[in-house]
């Protein structure tokens, strides 16, 4: 048992990333407490209009269509960890305005809007620096296990922050909910500025190379590489369709269910549990996953989404967010993964942006989709659709694969059942 634990948790023996792991978790549980708060202020101030919800979510994520592969660029020609600075300290300001907004009752819709749009600035420019960051911390042995605990701490805060937010909403209001979430973000800064510079395993490259850093060679990279191109494009498919929990889950809990704000926290943090399961599943990971992996976790996660969306029950919905979760997030991770290991470190900024792009720049288009059809039809409408495509899209991404490498599939039923990929020359053979 201590020796998986090591195995499990190898990264954080490395002092750097533990300040970098300590850090985000702090911010993140804010955050997450900030967009339950943030949802249900929408919902209070638009009249329970799903429509709404759907608008804020695409403000937060819109920037990343425009600034991403900028923020890949920066990342690239620039310090990572003074760039971090920078963004998170933006970040944590629009936070703060936020919270004085709501704590003194002059908060308006548009102001959550704009400051919505605002903050995913930020978040454009943070995110690519972020997940390239990470291989400097851990160096390309460990890249695997800490992006995994990265999606760990992710997840943590995802069961930590709603959990939060639904209790502290009911108990001392949004405001001081807005503030005290605003007030974790702070975390990461100082967790930055404690880091020992000489420690991070950095390529060296002239100034002149990082001044020669394009968008366009990261993209020309990518589109050189099928087994890249392959895990992108379902991403970009699956964040589109299924990952709009966002905007569902509150409308299902709201409007739906009619249940309160602590309710609708508990449905968040089931589809969080899993999520965190998923995550540390993928963490004894050291080489990169297979395109199977990817593909196979994909139509997982949208057969639950679909199971999701045509249950009734309050009950049966929380438990179906278990293993929902999951496979979504061992999906994205293992996507994450391949796609990072899979690509040249000097190129790994702008690839990585390209990866955010089409996995959160796909958010907007679907959450303005997803809100309209839940006010157009139901919640549980979007949300079985959404598992549809994303299983479409992998039976689709599976016989691409199949076809490209001349493999086929095989089922075993004994000894024990399983499904496995053959060549089709030993198939027949």
């Amino acid at each position: 048992m201590r020796a998986r634990l090591h195995r499990t948790f190898q990264s954080l023996t490395i002092r750097n990333y533990r300040l970098f792991a300590t850090g985000q978790l702090v911010k993140l549980i804010g955050v997450w407490m900030m967009f339950i708060a943030q949802d249900w202020l929408v919902l209070q101030l638009s009249g329970n209009s799903a429509t709404a919800v759907g608008i804020v979510v695409a403000l937060q994520f819109t920037p990343v269509l425009l600034l991403t592969l900028f923020g890949g660029v920066l990342a690239d020609r620039y310090d990572k960890r003074k760039l971090l600075l920078v963004a998170n300290t933006v970040f944590a300001a629009l936070a703060v305005f936020m919270a004085l907004l709501v704590l003194t009752g002059v908060v308006q819709l548009w102001h959550v809007f704009v400051l919505a749009a605002a903050m995913g600035t930020a978040n454009a420019i943070e995110t690519p620096a972020r997940q390239a960051f990470v291989s400097e911390l851990v160096g390309t042995t460990l890249l695997p296990n800490a992006l995994s605990l990265n999606a760990s701490v992710f997840n943590s805060a995802r069961i930590i922050g709603p959990a939060t937010a639904g209790v502290a909403i009911a108990v001392i209001g949004l405001g001081p909910t807005f503030l005290l979430a605003t007030m974790m973000a702070v975390s990461p800064i100082v967790s930055l500025a404690r880091m020992r510079s000489a420690e991070l395993q950095r390529e060296l490259r002239t100034r002149a190379e990082r001044g020669r850093t394009r968008v366009v060679d990261g993209l020309r990279h990518v589109w050189q590489r099928p087994d890249l191109v392959l895990a992108m494009s379902l991403v970009a498919v699956v964040g589109f369709a299924g990952f709009n929990y966002q905007v569902t889950l509150p409308v299902l809990s709201k409007v739906v269910f009619e249940t309160g704000a602590a309710s609708f926290g508990l449905l968040a943090a089931a589809l969080a549990t899993g999520s965190l399961a998923g995550a540390l599943a993928g963490s004894w990971r050291r080489a990169q996953p297979s395109a199977h992996v990817v593909i196979g976790s994909a139509v997982a996660f949208g057969v639950f989404s679909m199971a999701v969306g045509f249950s009734t029950p309050y009950w049966l919905v929380a438990t179906l967010l278990l293993p929902t979760g999951f496979f979504a997030i061992f999906f994205a991770q293992a996507a994450n993964q391949r796609v990072q290991l899979g690509c040249d470190a000097s190129f790994r900024g702008r690839v990585m942006a390209l990866y955010v792009l089409v996995f959160l720049g796909t958010t907007p288009l679907g959450a303005l989709a997803v809100g309209w059809l839940s006010e157009q039809f139901s919640a549980a409408t979007a949300i079985w659709l959404g598992g549809l495509v994303s299983l479409l899209a992998g039976a689709v991404a599976l016989g691409w694969q199949l076809r490209r490498h001349g493999e086929q599939l095989r089922l075993r039923l004994r000894p024990t059942p399983r499904l496995y990929v053959v060549r089709a020359a030993d198939a027949t053979g």
